[in-house]
């Protein structure tokens, strides 16, 4: 177990931190049982359970905030429950009532409260919660018994030096997800199924594999494990598609951008059409924003610029999400609730 007191805030990782307790609750007999807290962080389940099998498993990612008065803030929790509740339904589990998703993610940060980073370090703490099947099964059906759990641990930023550009790439030939297929479920298949495109992007300098859509391999798609965004005009604009994972951070930032004047759409976005944007940026919980200064195309040997700089939407829209979630903007949309740790 980790010792809080000394840990260097500002040079924390996204990396797994054993902290003092995680939280779980069983389906079973077609109810949920009690919740369980545990300093475990190992679950004992069959080797023939469907999680392992057939890939019955969802998750989520969430951060809590210290703010500059002390108090902690969870920012859109409920979105969270509703959308690990709509990926169970989408790979036949059992979905997660809302109100005993939200009471988890409570005790687990007031259960590791000397873990929640302070104010200004940059870090925050990081929760994931998770459902898979547990029943035994060797023929292809859902499990009768499900484990939904969260556990957290403090993370460090996402950009070290403050905001940053990046590059990514193209690959038309891998696909993420299947045009009807779980896509738009937060489900681990869908990470292992673009880990190749993503490892080929690295090794070749870049920072993510932008995909394009999986069935004509035109439309832009997901960036890596992030939505993606591009600035227009006066136009934010983030593409549609079956196959995309519903960002709620994707979906805060298209708010803040109405709210200061811009109009947005989601459509489908052609590869071609980037030659028409300003600015670029992937989005989702570990970033908020990331901008993009490049784009490589390899089918095309075509590379589309933005500059090594963050642009000025990116950069208001970052500043405004990070100051709500951190309490240093109002909320005025009703978006964080506070966790009392004391």
């Amino acid at each position: 177990m980790s010792n809080a007191e000394n840990i260097d805030w500002g040079s924390l990782t996204f990396a797994y931190m054993k902290t003092d307790y995680n939280v779980r609750c069983t389906f079973k007999d077609g109810k949920w049982g009690e919740i369980e807290v545990t300093q475990d962080d190992h679950i004992n389940i069959h080797m023939a359970a469907t999680c392992i099998q057939y890939g019955q498993e969802a998750f989520e990612g969430q951060k809590a905030y210290r703010g500059r008065d002390g108090k902690v803030r969870l920012f859109r929790i409920r979105e969270n429950a509703r959308r690990i509740a709509n990926s169970a339904r989408g790979i036949m589990m059992e979905p997660i009532p809302e109100d005993l998703f939200v009471k988890m993610a409570h005790m687990v940060i007031k259960l590791n409260k000397r873990f929640i980073p302070p104010y200004g370090s940059g870090a925050a703490f990081y929760l994931r919660p998770y459902e898979i099947g547990i029943t035994p099964r060797v023929g292809v059906n859902p499990a009768d018994e499900y484990t939904f759990g969260i556990f957290g641990m403090p993370v460090g930023p996402y950009f070290k030096r403050g905001l940053e550009t990046c590059k990514v790439a193209i690959y038309r030939e891998y696909d993420r997800a299947a045009a009807q297929g779980t896509g738009c479920w937060k489900v681990g298949g869908n990470y292992a199924a673009g880990m190749r495109a993503t490892h080929r992007a690295k090794s070749n300098g870049y920072a993510a594999a932008l995909f394009v859509d999986p069935t004509e391999h035109k439309y832009l798609d997901e960036c890596g494990p992030a939505n993606f965004y591009a600035v227009k005009g006066d136009i934010y604009i983030t593409p549609k598609s079956s196959s995309i994972l519903p960002s709620i951070t994707n979906m805060s930032l298209q708010q803040l951008a109405r709210d200061m004047g811009y109009k947005v759409e989601c459509r489908p976005i052609a590869v071609e059409e980037l030659a028409e944007c300003t600015e670029a940026a992937e989005c989702g919980t570990a970033a908020v924003t990331a901008p993009i200064e490049e784009i490589y195309d390899h089918a095309n040997d075509k590379t589309y610029r933005f500059g090594n700089k963050v642009g000025p939407v990116t950069l208001a829209l970052y500043n405004r999400l990070r100051g709500i979630q951190c309490g240093d903007l109002p909320d005025d949309y009703g978006w964080t609730e506070f966790i009392d740790v004391d």
